[in-house]
């Protein structure tokens, strides 16, 4: 069956059908299978929350006045966090211009309003809580010898050594996954959110990592097909992990090896990415080796997640010990 076009942008009830909605029409027709579907949801969901908001106020979303979406910000600012305001205006904005019609968002009366925006909020992002060498292992520890136990301790521990993100753990199949003789093994990651188009890219699997992979793979007959898969009551393996999955994985583990309610809630798909990151800082890897085995482009990332303990190597902190003390 023939997918539907890509609904990047969702037109108004309100919109007649004009040169506006023709010109939709056809960006969707014309962006089917551009964007991760991850990309098209949020798209989606942005521009409804956006068109639903216009109605509630009496205001024209599409071609929507700069003042309107100023107001939009405003009124989201007060309730969403900074990072997902900045983004329902990207996705604002992207409606405009598959609508082929003057875009707001780049108007000094909207980046104005981004910026009083960020002077009352601040631009920084809550961050995931990180899943370090210690808490894995003591993850590791706390989990039992079950198939579902198995696959979680997989899962842990494949994420943290090849800092996959959520979406790259899941879509990992049985043949991306090489095992050699000296322990050691690789991932190969075929598409990633950095890497839409597919270029691909090899991660190492640490010896330590590939027994719990190989424990899981063995016990569970994968021979082909995605890698991490549902079991169900009785041992039943089923089909492949959901991205949601992961966190959700992440959360239980953490609560079995004690953590409590509040330090599991702050645990995603991606805090072992940012606990490896931080890992690699501590134990003195080097920027570009760190970026290579994150797959980031840049050191911006890289800096977010290891923040706090790359401030403990400031100058301050290194003549510490040798200045007056207070």
């Amino acid at each position: 069956m023939a997918r539907p076009p890509t609904q990047i942008a969702t037109v108004p009830a309100t919109v007649a059908e004009t040169a506006i909605t023709a010109n939709l029409r056809q960006h969707a027709q014309a962006a089917r299978g551009a964007f991760a579907s991850n990309t098209e949801r949020a798209l989606r969901a942005d521009v409804a929350i956006f068109t639903g908001w216009c109605a509630t106020e009496d205001r024209q979303a599409l071609p929507a006045a700069a003042d309107t979406v100023a107001a939009f910000i405003d009124a989201m600012a007060a309730s969403k966090a900074p990072a997902t305001v900045r983004r329902y205006v990207s996705s604002v904005a992207t409606f405009h211009r598959a609508a082929a019609v003057a875009n707001p968002c780049e108007t000094l009366t909207v980046k104005l309003a981004l910026k009083r925006m960020h002077r009352e909020r601040g631009r920084a992002q809550a961050q995931a809580a990180p899943l370090t060498d210690v808490l894995v292992a003591r993850m590791l520890a706390a989990a039992g010898s079950t198939l579902r136990d198995r696959r979680n301790k997989a899962l842990l521990t494949l994420g943290y050594v090849t800092l996959c993100r959520r979406s790259e753990l899941v879509a990992l199949l049985r043949e991306d996954l090489e095992i050699e003789s000296d322990g050691f093994g690789t991932v190969t990651i075929r598409r990633s959110k950095a890497d839409q188009e597919g270029e691909g890219a090899i991660a190492a699997v640490t010896p330590d990592a590939m027994r719990h992979v190989r424990a899981w793979i063995d016990a569970a007959g994968i021979e082909s097909g995605p890698l991490f898969r549902g079991v169900l009551k009785g041992g039943r393996v089923a089909g492949a992990l959901d991205a949601g999955d992961v966190a959700r994985i992440f959360k239980a583990m953490a609560g079995k090896a004690g953590l409590t309610t509040e330090e599991a809630a702050q645990i995603s798909g991606h805090s072992t990415r940012i606990g490896a990151s931080q890992d690699m800082v501590r134990y003195g890897a080097e920027l570009p080796a760190i970026m290579q085995a994150g797959r980031w482009a840049t050191p911006v990332m890289v800096a977010r997640y290891t923040r706090r303990l790359t401030a403990r190597r400031s100058a301050a902190v290194q003549i510490a010990d040798r200045r007056t003390q207070f």
